[in-house]
């Protein structure tokens, strides 16, 4: 089992460990023992790198393979254009509602709540989405009710961005009041990285919001590396579940990271006894910049059929990949 530390004064103070996280890539591997140019770092890149200090002190010194600094160092091979890559890889700006809103699927709508990230993954899918446009900001609230109270066919709210956790917890309770009269909504999903890669965000005002909401709550996390999760981690998620949330937990097959099936039992079990549910596990979504991610399809299918050996069939994630313009994620069978 994880160990789970006691909660301390310094673990509540997330918007302080936020702006103390790493921003400058020499600095970052300066800490770690790494040389920039060995490991062939991009400082200047147009997606800079970010990541809270919980979630660098989970990173091996001296490793310049470490699966989880792979994840965020920005790298010179990111500019390299490569055939099939592209700004928009999930067609979101073609299911563009306005108001910050996505709907591709019947039942279910997106909210684009901030385009802020508590950190910055080089294979995210919108890391070039427009959101100065297409955010749902405060003023397009009502008109976003409205939307939504015009197709009663919804029955799932997700709040996704960037992190809606990046939003203060007073924020989201004035979005979610906004909407306590739709009858028709049953379930509030919420996509966050953040209880993994900032633990401390998930405070008392956030469970307490959570543990007063009138809908079902699912959490979906998102951590591709057993690595990632600490102890501090596993208490963020049991204090989620607490508040009456079912937390699961999604990841993205990376190359150098989680292409190999040890390194994915791990993931499934370590996250299961952290307390979040294995749920998807992504084909990469083909943003420019992240090729070097990549892991073809007959390779994916070969790794999770592995996991059918020695996992129970609740443990084994199901291998998915979304395309523009489908009704929902295509199973990978």
């Amino acid at each position: 089992m994880i160990p789970v530390p006691e909660p301390s004064s310094s673990t509540l103070n997330w918007q302080q460990q936020l702006r103390d996280g790493w921003r400058d890539g020499h600095a970052l591997l300066a800490h770690l023992g790494l040389d920039a140019g060995a490991v062939g770092l991009d400082p200047d890149s147009p997606f800079p790198l970010r990541v809270p200090r919980a979630f660098s002190d989970r990173m091996r010194p001296g490793d310049p393979d470490d699966p989880l600094l792979r994840q965020v160092l920005p790298l010179t091979r990111e500019r390299i254009d490569v055939a099939g890559f592209s700004a928009d890889p999930v067609g979101d700006t073609a299911s563009r509602a306005g108001h910050g809103l996505l709907h591709k699927y019947t039942g279910r709508v997106l909210v684009i709540t901030t385009g802020a990230c508590a950190i910055h993954c080089r294979y995210c899918f919108r890391r070039e989405f427009p959101y100065s446009e297409a955010q749902a900001v405060p003023s397009e609230w009502d008109a976003l009710a409205d939307y939504l109270r015009a197709h009663r066919e919804v029955s799932e709210l997700i709040l996704s961005g960037g992190d809606p956790l990046m939003l203060t917890t007073d924020r989201l309770r004035r979005l979610t009041d906004r909407l306590l009269d739709l009858g028709h909504i049953r379930r509030l999903r919420i996509h966050s990285r953040m209880p993994v890669t900032l633990p401390a965000r998930v405070d008392a005002g956030l469970t307490d919001w959570l543990a007063g909401l009138p809908w079902d709550c699912v959490v979906v996390v998102h951590a591709n590396h057993a690595q990632e999760f600490d102890g501090a981690a596993a208490a963020a998620l049991g204090r989620l579940r607490d508040a009456g949330a079912w937390v699961l937990n999604q990841a993205v097959l990376l190359a150098g990271v989680n292409d190999d099936a040890e390194r994915l039992q791990a993931l499934m079990e370590t996250g299961f006894e952290a307390g979040a549910l294995p749920y998807y596990l992504h084909l990469l979504d083909r943003v420019a910049g992240s090729a070097h991610f990549d892991v073809d399809e007959p390779r994916a299918r070969g790794l999770v059929d592995a996991l059918r050996v020695v996992l129970p069939g609740y443990l084994v994630p199901r291998l998915v990949r979304e395309r523009a313009g489908a009704p929902y994620k295509l199973p990978v069978l």
